[in-house]
């Protein structure tokens, strides 16, 4: 039989691109292959418009949602960075019920050559955000853990990434048992494709079975601010 995700994987020529681009990240070669940077642009935009397809089965809300309101520019913003090289080598896209500017937790698709992976969560949130974050971990810790803890998650996604604070968090006290987490500020995870599955009809199925795999994890963070 054959894969209902065949021919949705992105191009090696793509690929090609991003890895010339790290190497050349000015704006001369940029505007010398503006033509490669359209073409592998678009072939992201079809991978993507694709893949919103498949992942309405996992979350209903990205029914009718267009690439354009997932994929992130490839244009740095270097205002307020050290790093002044203009593009990004690599094309993302976040997958939310809001779209790109969405606060709540979300799923999102990393695409570089050697460093490509399909993750997820929260990150960063808004200081009365993350209070609620750590309010339903508090109230529901049995449940979380139960989540982030299983046998099965972890083989996938390993520990949750984060920065923590150093102190404890304001109204908590050191005995909490999900103190671990309730120090955290940031609530992500991520499972590597590697660049053979990206550009093969193993790529779409590889982050179907991440997102289920996260589902569960992103629904509950979403749950403390709904």
């Amino acid at each position: 039989m054959r894969s209902k995700y065949t021919h949705i994987m992105l191009q090696a020529a793509t690929f090609k691109f991003l890895k010339q681009l790290g190497v050349n990240n000015n704006k001369t070669w940029f505007d010398a292959h503006r033509n490669a940077y359209e073409i592998a642009k678009a072939d992201m935009e079809q991978v993507v418009e694709k893949l919103i397809v498949q992942l309405v089965a996992v979350e209903p809300a990205l029914e009718g949602q267009k690439a354009k309101d997932c994929i992130y520019r490839i244009f740095r913003d270097v205002r307020f960075s050290k790093d002044k090289t203009p593009y990004k080598a690599h094309f993302s896209a976040l997958f939310s019920k809001g779209g790109r500017k969405y606060e709540g937790a979300m799923y999102y698709l990393h695409l570089e050559p050697g460093k490509c992976f399909m993750g997820g969560g929260m990150w960063m949130p808004q200081p009365p955000l993350l209070k609620k974050v750590r309010q339903e971990i508090d109230y529901n810790f049995k449940e979380f853990k139960t989540i982030v803890e299983g046998r099965t998650f972890i083989k996938m996604f390993g520990k949750i990434n984060g920065e923590q604070l150093k102190k404890l968090p304001q109204g908590y006290e050191a005995d909490n048992p999900a103190m671990e987490y309730l120090k955290m500020k940031s609530f992500t995870v991520g499972s590597a494709i590697t660049d053979e599955e990206v550009m093969s009809n193993a790529f779409v199925g590889k982050c179907m079975s991440i997102c289920k795999g996260m589902k569960p994890f992103i629904d509950f963070l979403n749950r403390s601010i709904e």
